[in-house]
């Protein structure tokens, strides 16, 4: 079971590494806007392939399925909600595919996105409506061999409960990471230290949190740093964007080189993360970057904000007090 391997691997005591960006890699090879990337598990599959053994090639631990959009509502989009079990076995065979070639443990983690709906009171979507459609993908996944949920870029409470209690219902662990890029909460008003105590009231509980996408680097690093302090046991995920997204026409660039990343991924550790990765504009070339921060860094205490800002530039939505502030278990479940 993946859940034993990443047990086994976390239990080793280094950090792990997980992979880089999926959408923005597949761009470079021949996506293009609009087109739905799930549809690539079946037509392009070698490109598929090729992604996750370059991921596996930077040294990564982790490679997350092609299935962030995989569910009823978000592949409704393109004419395709009849193929959700489909699209997502394909998605995790292709991650299994190259696993298992790889000569040393991978895990294949199963990526769940977000719906793209809102929720009630607010929106269309109630919590229960959500469960069965995340547990829809998430029976593809699993039949497909990944053997983790990797819930992810969520920003609601009410949709990470759903999507965790879906995982439940099949059998699964999973892993869930919110995006937190309003002015250090989530697009919901999700509060890093919040995510924690959600975190801790499921059952069972998901093996780790923590955050990714976001609006840069420094910006996650300061949540991450929330989540350690309000839960210094906590096994922590922190999978930031290469940089800060700036357009450039009808294009979005990353301004994140490989040597950012490679800084990022010590202080990361140091802000109490045991899975570090990359999300968006991370290639190749900035995982292994990544992995080399990893190898070659001893943790050291947790830096400052200034030193994150000094190390991988100004905060973009620099955070409130309240949304970084550590809280008790007590409060955040009332």
């Amino acid at each position: 079971m993946e859940s034993s391997l990443l047990h086994t691997l976390l239990a080793q005591g280094r950090p792990l590494l997980a992979d880089g960006a999926t959408g923005t890699n597949l761009f470079a090879v021949g996506l293009t806007s609009g087109e739905c990337p799930e549809f690539w598990n079946a037509d392009h599959p070698d490109r598929i392939q090729a992604l996750h053994q370059a991921f596996v090639d930077a040294g990564s631990d982790i490679i997350l399925t092609n299935s962030f959009g995989g569910n009823r509502r978000r592949l409704a989009l393109h004419g395709a909600e009849g193929r959700v079990r489909e699209l997502n076995r394909l998605a995790a065979e292709n991650a299994r595919a190259v696993a298992a070639k790889a000569g040393r443990p991978v895990v294949v983690a199963g990526s769940v996105g977000p719906t793209g709906d809102i929720f009630a009171p607010l929106g269309p979507m109630t919590e229960e409506e959500a469960v069965d459609v995340f547990a829809e993908q998430i029976e593809g996944l699993r039949e497909g061999g990944a053997g983790v949920v990797w819930i992810e870029t969520m920003s609601a409470a009410e949709e990470i409960r759903a999507a965790a209690s879906a995982a439940a219902r099949a059998g699964m662990p999973c892993t869930v990471t919110a995006s937190f890029d309003t002015a250090g909460r989530t697009m919901m008003g999700v509060a890093p230290a919040a995510v924690g105590a959600l975190a801790g009231a499921f059952d069972p509980k998901p093996l780790a949190y923590g955050a990714n996408c976001g609006v840069g680097a420094s910006d996650l690093l300061v949540s991450i740093l929330a989540m350690s302090a309000a839960d210094p046991d906590a096994i922590l995920i922190a999978k930031a964007n290469a940089g800060v997204p700036h357009w450039h026409g009808a294009e979005i660039h990353y301004s994140g080189t490989p040597e950012l990343m490679e800084r990022y991924a010590g202080l990361a550790v140091d802000c109490g993360a045991r899975i570090v990765g990359g999300c968006c504009g991370n290639t190749p070339a900035h995982v292994a970057a990544i992995r080399r921060g990893l190898d070659g860094h001893r943790r050291e205490a947790p830096p400052t904000l200034e030193a994150i800002v000094a190390a991988l530039g100004a905060l973009v939505a620099p955070p409130s007090a309240e949304a970084t502030a550590p809280r008790s278990r007590r409060r955040e479940r009332s």
